[in-house]
């Protein structure tokens, strides 16, 4: 995943709905998005067909929709939907209305097989690019001008952000909240929808090797759940390794296995997530910040915090201050 600079937060959402749309994917979208789900302020939201009417799902049950494309035109975010025959291109209407937002400012996303929608207008050519690890060599095989990174949950190329399968669409809208609308808006969504408020655009789609279930896991989440409540402590692994009752080069090995990354990402993202959080709902000093996330001093916060965001703490929390709480 790329370091973004700020782009103006969006406020109106459109999502195209190919025939034989995935129902998770719609789900997914209408929880963070729509008027009944969990965003916190509301968003202007509509699911957009090639013409307004019945659409059919993967599941069955045909989707009334009373939007076309006219919706795509004035949308802040335009996301394409993943549909059941994504090997065949959507036709020319589709495809342009698709390029005529990137073009004039849209923020464009796609999960799983709709990244082929976004490949197919052509808005992926020269960037990076993440799909449903099944059809990744399919689609790099299709659209050889487009980078496709098989592992990555989701990768962020600025106006353009794609990612993962299936629910790995959670993980991109809670990506794409927290970018533009800040960490308490995205923690406050993922807590309503009861997931991890955020993972790691490069952390693994799957774990190759299920992870036995013994002791040891359980060990592992109270270690790790212990750590979150103790971010303003150096927390090395030997330390970590040591409360799970393992050897550090154990306690790595099954860290990975386990999580998809390793501890050293693991805290890095915790302690970042949390200061984005405490710089955006409290006045502390950024010294003061940087000490309860485990930062020896704010020079080390700011060196990190710009690596993550592009920005420093202090433009960070100028751009949010007025963030949703």
């Amino acid at each position: 995943m790329c370091q973004t600079a700020f782009v103006p937060p969006f406020t109106t959402v459109a999502a195209y709905v190919p025939p034989g749309v995935g129902m998770l994917a719609v789900g997914i979208l209408t929880e963070v998005f729509g008027p009944h789900g969990a965003a916190v302020p509301g968003f202007d939201f509509a699911l957009c067909a090639d013409r307004a009417g019945p659409v059919p799902t993967d599941c069955g049950v045909p989707l009334s929709l009373p939007h076309g494309l006219d919706r795509l035109a004035t949308a802040d975010l335009v996301v394409a939907l993943p549909g059941a025959g994504f090997r065949t291109p959507p036709g020319p209407a589709v495809l342009d209305a698709l390029r005529a937002a990137h073009e004039r400012g849209a923020v464009v996303a796609a999960h799983c097989v709709g990244t082929f929608t976004l490949a197919a207008a052509g808005l992926l050519d020269g960037r990076r690019a993440t799909t449903h690890w099944r059809f990744a060599e399919l689609l790099a095989e299709r659209h050889p001008r487009v980078t496709v990174e098989s592992d990555a949950l989701y990768i962020d190329e600025g106006s353009v952000v794609t990612g993962a399968g299936a629910a790995a669409g959670f993980d991109l809208c809670l990506h794409l909240l927290r970018r533009e609308h800040g960490a308490a808006l995205a923690n406050a969504v993922a807590r309503d929808v009861v997931l991890p408020s955020h993972r790691d655009g490069g952390q693994a789609q799957y774990l190759a090797t299920p992870v036995p279930e013994d002791g040891r896991d359980e060990r592992l989440a109270e270690v790790l759940g212990w750590a979150r409540e103790h971010l303003h402590e150096p927390l090395p692994v030997t330390e970590l390794a040591r409360r799970a009752l393992m050897s550090r080069r154990s306690f790595a090995r099954r860290f990975t296995a386990a999580t998809g990354t390793t501890p050293h990402a693991w805290l890095r993202n915790l302690r970042l997530s949390r200061a984005e959080e405490l710089l955006e709902t409290t006045d502390l000093t950024i010294e003061e910040i940087a000490r309860r996330v485990g930062y020896g001093s704010a020079a080390v916060l700011r060196e990190q915090f710009v690596r993550r965001r592009g920005v420093p703490p202090r433009s960070y929390r100028r751009a949010f201050a007025n963030a949703p709480r």
